[in-house]
């Protein structure tokens, strides 16, 4: 199955309707999903939303000696180089390189997952948690040592997908894996459908497919979150997913 447009198209019995990324939204009240855990200081940010204006945290990774949280890489404010700091001023961190594969069309932008990693600052790094995702009403889950992200090939039709975007707890169903085509838009190799409802506000989520680290949330798809995998995305950028609390460096020693 491909994905050609961002028009009405029936695939594979399923339609696809104007893809678009998920853009940060209005945090809505809803009891039934309330987290069931308090929360660290400083926060654990992999699957909740950073306190700006932009998205929701997908995983901490380590560049050599710095600790990075990815975010959506459609983010208005993702700018390598550049710094970015919360409503109050505090430093919150400096944007690194969007993922980019260099065999692309002429004149597309393709990239192998929707991430961009942001190297936190000092007080922002939640030291011995970082193998954490806040799933809020879904409990912190734990990566466990040595754990792989996964990659498109580990990702199946019918597997189970949780994911956190905005806070709102959900989990579904993967139903379509393919190559994402719209002509105007960010090309990539694989974009992996869900059956969760998505809305506005879920870009740069986590994704937990069968319990481990699968990817960011990245598109809406016909209502259907849709999601990058983290694998290609975290190899691309040369980042190595945290497994251990302090993501095997010492917290002196860090940048």
């Amino acid at each position: 199955m491909r994905l050609l447009n961002a028009f009405t198209a029936v695939v594979g019995g399923i339609v696809l309707v104007a893809a678009s990324s998920v853009g940060v939204g209005v945090l809505r009240e809803r009891a039934e999903t309330e987290r069931i855990t308090p929360r660290y200081d400083p926060p654990v940010w992999a699957g909740q939303l950073v306190p700006a204006p932009c998205a929701n945290g997908g995983f901490y990774a380590r560049d050599q000696q710095t600790i990075v949280l990815t975010i959506a890489a459609h983010c208005y404010l993702a700018k390598p180089g550049t710094v970015w700091r919360d409503t109050d001023g505090r430093l919150i961190g400096t944007w690194g390189r969007l993922a980019e594969l260099k065999d692309c069309p002429a004149g597309r932008f393709c990239a192998p997952s929707d991430i961009v990693p942001l190297a936190l600052a000092p007080d922002r790094i939640p030291w011995g948690h970082l193998n954490l995702v806040d799933m809020g009403a879904g409990g912190y889950r734990t990566i466990a040592e040595g754990t792989r992200p996964l990659a498109c090939p580990d990702i199946h039709v019918g597997d189970r997908a949780e994911v956190d975007g905005r806070e709102h707890y959900r989990s579904g169903t993967v139903i379509e894996i393919a190559p994402y085509e719209f002509t105007t838009d960010t090309m990539f190799p694989c974009m992996v459908v869900t059956d969760i409802v998505v809305e506005y506000g879920d870009s740069g989520g986590s994704v937990l497919v069968n319990g481990l680290p699968a990817g960011s949330t990245s598109r809406d798809i016909g209502g259907n979150l849709a999601f990058t995998p983290l694998a290609e995305g975290l190899a691309n950028l040369g980042l190595v997913l945290c497994t251990t609390p302090d993501c095997d460096l010492s917290p002196n020693t860090a940048n």
